[in-house]
């Protein structure tokens, strides 16, 4: 007998936890410093306010890899912020 792929094999499940690209995408800011949540939506990795809060607050998302649930955090060139498996350095613009 031949073994078949479950329905359920891990390549369908979109929704798991992926580690973090080991080179984190740019992310050019005019200013000194961005908030984690403004962030979040210049990144396009999340659509607006609301989603940014939400995602925050259920610890969903790592600063320089530890868990930050503050949406008013500030972020200075070089740090790397992740969520859902992508990750983003902040970098002053013109880098």
């Amino acid at each position: 007998m031949s073994e078949h792929p479950s329905p359920d094999a891990p390549h369908r499940h979109r929704h798991a936890p992926e580690a973090p690209s080991a080179h984190p995408a740019p992310l050019e800011i005019r200013d000194g410093m961005i908030r984690l949540g403004q962030a979040l939506k210049l990144a396009n990795l999340v659509e607006d306010g609301a989603d940014a809060r939400a995602v925050i607050e259920a610890g969903l998302v790592q600063v320089n890899g530890d868990p930050e649930t503050r949406r008013g955090r500030q972020l200075h060139p070089g740090d790397v912020f992740e969520f859902s498996g992508e990750a983003v350095k902040v970098v002053p613009s013109g880098s």
